[in-house]
């Protein structure tokens, strides 16, 4: 077992030998630029440490990671294109640094490179990866259809919240790990324990990115601080406060989530303080320790040496102190 940091810079440095511009250059340039930015790398490392802790050789995973990889930051391209966002991880998104069209291409040619990594697998392996990279891929659709029909709708609950996230988000950590299983052939009880952890991890993540959006530092977050709050997002910390609060700070929040001031600095520090006098932002921290405890605990029934669920463990805690 290798560390998290050699993990990443093992996946960095194949990422850097596979991913190349070529002709046409502005089909493959956007493609570049977004993978080089960086980020956490946290589901192709997940796919490498899973390949380990099953007893095979993460290099095996390579292709597997690096499809995670490339397919997680094609919905990135796509989804700031559907939010608007003008930056991501601290730099310029790709629609906003070229154009909506380039953007859009290049993000369908990075969906078709990711299912192309899994040819380079055989047989059963290839079939089990791909089959569940489609069910991967399609739920990330749904959740973001889901996160797009919050916006419209005044009637979300937690609990549809809570579905939004785990297919947007949560299902992708799951299968990153599962990958890994599939790749070093584990038992399937095994391949689904470890993706049940992810998933459960995954939701924490979420979770903790909405925290983040909100009370996160700008120089540290990589994004607009407030992101969610101008776009009017019902997240759990939204959700949560309308159901602490008294029926008048409560239809102040529902009408600070109907406007789009042309200056939201004044929205983002009231809701801010609505989420933190509501108790929202305290419950919010809550049931990040609760899903990720969750998480842990189905690490207790994987089949595999204690030394090896100790490295999900610590990549647990570490995930949940980040600020990024």
């Amino acid at each position: 077992m290798l560390r998290i940091d050699q993990y990443t810079e093992v996946f960095v440095e194949y990422l850097n030998a596979k991913v190349k511009v070529k002709e046409p250059v502005n089909l493959y340039e956007p493609i570049d630029y977004i993978l080089q930015l960086g980020g956490k790398r946290l589901r192709p490392v997940l796919t490498l440490m899973a390949t380990d802790i099953f007893g095979s050789d993460h290099k095996k995973a390579l292709d597997a990671a690096l499809a995670v990889e490339v397919f997680h930051n094609f919905s990135l391209v796509h989804d700031d294109i559907m939010d608007d966002a003008p930056l991501r991880r601290g730099q310029e998104t790709v629609h906003e640094k070229w154009d909506i069209n380039t953007g859009i291409l290049s993000g369908d040619a990075m969906l078709i490179n990711a299912y192309q990594l899994f040819e380079n697998y055989e047989g059963e392996t290839f079939r089990e990866l791909a089959k569940l990279f489609s069910k991967t891929a399609i739920e990330v659709c749904e959740g973001q259809q889901y996160d797009v029909d919050f916006e419209t709708r005044d009637d979300v609950t937690i609990p549809e919240y809570l579905k939004m996230i785990e297919y947007k988000t949560a299902v992708l950590v799951g299968a990153a790990l599962k990958m890994g299983a599939l790749v070093a052939e584990a038992s399937s009880e095994n391949a689904q324990r470890i993706y049940d952890y992810g998933r459960d991890l995954g939701i924490a993540f979420q979770l903790q990115d909405d925290y983040l959006d909100a009370f996160g530092d700008p120089k540290t977050f990589g994004k607009q601080v407030g992101g969610d709050i101008i776009e009017n997002k019902k997240t759990f910390l939204y959700l949560t406060a309308l159901q602490k609060l008294d029926p008048t700070h409560s239809k102040q929040m529902q009408h600070l989530f109907s406007i789009n001031p042309q200056d939201p600095s004044e929205k983002i520090e009231t809701v801010k303080q609505l989420f933190i006098d509501s108790g929202a932002a305290e419950a919010t921290q809550q049931e990040i320790e609760n899903y990720t405890q969750k998480a842990l605990n189905v690490l207790e029934t994987l089949e595999v040496p204690q030394e090896n669920k100790s490295i999900l463990e610590d990549f647990a805690r570490l995930l949940m102190r980040r600020k990024v």
